[in-house]
């Protein structure tokens, strides 16, 4: 009789079954969709989000752009705050960083702003994202020596202190009202945001935007797995003990820093290109806010968590534009005594102050106590 092995025998129970594979190593454990539904709900959103451009109206579609653009500057916050516990509301300051140095980058030479004529996507993009990491391993040394309230008055700073140089900086912004036009969205000799002859412009920027999220949330997802992310999370958790027990806090906060400012510096030059026009007033507080509200909503210390909080506050001045039809003392405009654009912002607070005290693990926390539910129904007590 044919010896069976105990764990082959453990795995096609389960599979008989249908509940999730029981995991005889750690490798199986730490597998990166290490289960048949994670992959099979990882496969349709993936398809459902392929064909969503052929389904929407192009104006849907650029709004949905914009909201796979911030989820990669939230997933750098998420890194540097949910992962490694280092407060930071500075993330303005380095989206602008990004967003300037793609666009000078791939800027007219002859224009009436700095340019060097640089339009490919990869160069330009990837530029960015390194010239912001500069900035913030420069700004991570006096980060290191603080924390709590008072690292983030330190990177607040930054943001008053970055927008008066943009503001000032006439020759790479355009100057307060003006500005400069957005970095040239050119892959493979062709311009993104035209039509081709078989997409609209808003069809390819979604689907560029949607292939550069996958691509850096997977990333993400693989270096909060690895040695890193556990001493990121050692960090978090109590800096003190994680000193004890050997991990360096200076190099991992580093680290958390340049990585977080890496993936700002490439959202705030995608952003630029997605909505077309910046001005060096666009990368103030509120901003940070709206990132810190995306974490905070999402799911701190989670990439899917990130993921949802950006498309949340992105979708949500969609929703609050339409109230002054339904509530006539909100003005559309900036000319009334209570606007559209006051009452977006209260929301943010109102909404960080909800979820942290309702459900401190956000969207993705809700998520995950409806999935537990249905997983193990009808015994869900």
């Amino acid at each position: 009789m044919e010896w069976i092995p105990p764990e082959a025998l453990v795995k096609g129970r389960a599979a008989v079954k249908g509940r999730p594979e029981l995991y005889t190593s750690y490798g199986q454990d730490m597998a990166f969709l290490n289960t048949r539904p994670k992959r099979a709900w990882s496969g349709g959103l993936v398809v459902f989000a392929l064909v969503v451009p052929f389904l929407i109206t192009d104006d849907l579609l650029q709004l949905l752009a914009t909201g796979f653009v911030a989820a990669i500057g939230a997933i750098g916050l998420n890194i540097v705050t949910g992962y490694a516990g280092q407060v930071s509301l500075g993330h303005a300051f380095f989206l602008a960083i990004g967003a300037y140095t793609g666009a000078a980058l791939s800027g007219s030479e002859t224009g009436r702003v700095i340019g060097f004529g640089i339009t490919s996507l990869p160069i330009w993009l990837l530029a960015s994202g390194l010239v912001a990491a500069l900035f913030g391993v420069l700004v991570a040394p006096v980060a290191v020596r603080l924390r709590g309230l008072y690292l983030a008055i330190v990177t607040l700073g930054l943001v008053f202190l970055g927008e008066h140089v943009f503001r000032e900086w006439t020759s790479l912004t355009g100057g307060p009202g003006v500005g400069r036009p957005a970095a040239v969205p050119e892959l493979f000799g062709v311009r993104l945001d035209r039509d081709s002859a078989f997409f609209t412009a808003a069809q390819q920027l979604y689907l560029v935007m949607f292939v550069l999220l996958v691509i850096f949330a997977v990333l993400a997802r693989n270096l909060v797995r690895s040695r890193v992310g556990r001493a990121f999370a050692a960090v978090r958790d109590r800096d003190l003990a994680a000193s004890v027990i050997g991990v360096d806090l200076t190099k991992y906060k580093v680290l958390a820093f340049a990585v977080s400012s890496f993936y700002a510096g490439v959202a705030g030059a995608l952003l630029f290109v997605v909505n077309g026009f910046f001005d060096p007033g666009s990368f103030n507080l509120l901003l940070s806010v709206q990132y810190i509200a995306m974490v905070l909503i999402g799911g701190a210390g989670t990439i899917s968590g990130a993921i949802m909080g950006a498309l949340f506050i992105t979708l949500l001045p969609r929703i609050t534009r339409e109230l002054p039809t339904v509530l006539p003392f909100i003005s559309g405009d900036a000319t009334g005594a209570i606007t559209v654009f006051q009452v977006e912002a209260v929301l943010y607070g109102v909404l960080i102050i909800v979820f942290l005290i309702v459900e401190p693990r956000g969207l993705f926390g809700i998520w995950v106590r409806v999935r537990n539910y249905w997983r193990t129904w009808p015994f869900s007590y």
